[in-house]
């Protein structure tokens, strides 16, 4: 074994601990559907006791309970969200709803489908 080779296996498993912040824009607007209260992503919760966890620690989690789960973790829907779509604590909402949809995206820079909002993803050649 060379030790290029373990460079490269070293580097591999810290690529797994670096987030990706890309920034990208969005438009569109709210077509207040109520979708991404009911489609909460929280990347790496793996389950109830995670979940209990957060709440404990972030109060305002409390909020929010099990809808599903995929292969990135949780599936989060808002107890607050009345069946039109709309939030029945709108003024009372914590930060994470009230900066929908955010400008720095953490994950892959998707919306839900139905989402009024849009991202705009650039290409590799519109930075050169």
């Amino acid at each position: 074994m060379s030790i290029d080779f373990i460079k490269s296996i070293y580097y591999e498993i810290l690529s797994y601990f670096v987030p990706q912040k890309l920034k990208y824009k969005i438009e569109g607007k709210c077509n207040k559907c109520g979708k991404c209260c009911n489609q909460i992503r929280s990347y790496g919760l793996k389950d109830n006791k995670e979940l209990r966890l957060m709440q404990f620690f972030l109060p305002w989690y409390k909020r929010f309970y099990i809808r599903g789960n995929d292969k990135y973790g949780l599936i989060l829907g808002c107890k607050y969200l009345s069946e039109n779509g709309l939030c029945t604590v709108y003024n009372k909402r914590p930060l994470l709803c009230r900066n929908y949809p955010a400008k720095t995206i953490s994950f892959n820079g998707e919306m839900i489908d139905g989402c009024g909002f849009k991202v705009i993803k650039k290409d590799f050649k519109d930075y050169l």
